[in-house]
């Protein structure tokens, strides 16, 4: 119930700004959740008005390197992913890269999950085989700091397979996804989505491949 979580968190956030102040962080941290769930909602412009606004507070609060600071461009550039607009989305994402690994430190999880959105910006742009090598190294450093188990590092390996067989290696996507299933089926369980999205997967492209 989106349009309804939307309510209740315009109703909390006119009583945290009278009770504790429109820079208090709890308020700026509703604020955050009330511009993702307009996104959620359908309503990409205003979810982006919202969080350019939020942004702005933010720097102006608690600095450009907060990590709520970091999070708000997260959420900006996907936005604008989202809204079609990938080439200003991967600039987006690349700066915050830059900053996130400086802050934050090249193996901390925002940063992992930002270079993520950038391989799949990537495929989405039309750059297959930039795409594959990007989650290709991605993948190392999940395995290194999150671990092989890890639903992180399980995700990676997903959409590294797809790329895969974007670029045209069919048969490497479907061995790919073969393997993954493996460790899903022990890792998540059989019936975990992520499982059944491999396997919509295998069968997919163990068709292209002539399987």
């Amino acid at each position: 119930d989106a349009a309804g979580a939307v309510a209740a968190f315009e109703e909390l956030l006119t009583d945290r700004v009278r009770v504790l102040g429109p820079d208090h962080t709890h308020t700026l941290t509703t604020r955050h959740n009330l511009a993702d769930l307009r996104g959620e909602a359908g309503d990409a412009a205003g979810a982006v008005a919202a969080f350019e606004e939020l942004l702005d507070d933010q720097v102006r609060v608690l600095g450009a390197d907060h990590t709520h600071t970091l999070t708000t461009r997260h959420c900006l550039a996907g936005l604008r992913g989202e809204a079609g607009d990938a080439a200003g989305a991967v600039a987006a994402f690349e700066e915050l890269l830059d900053d996130q690994v400086r802050v934050l430190g090249a193996d901390h999880p925002d940063t992992l999950s930002t270079r993520h959105c950038l391989a799949g910006l990537r495929g989405e742009a039309g750059d297959a085989a930039g795409a594959v090598a990007a989650f290709e190294e991605l993948l190392t450093d999940r395995v290194r700091v999150l671990g092989p188990d890890h639903i992180h590092t399980l995700v990676t390996r997903s959409h590294l397979a797809y790329r895969r067989g974007k670029a045209g290696d069919a048969a490497g996507a479907v061995a790919a996804f073969e393997e993954l299933l493996d460790d899903q089926v022990r890792v998540l369980g059989a019936d975990h989505t992520h499982t059944l999205n491999t396997r919509s997967h295998l069968a997919y492209w163990s068709g292209k491949a002539g399987g």
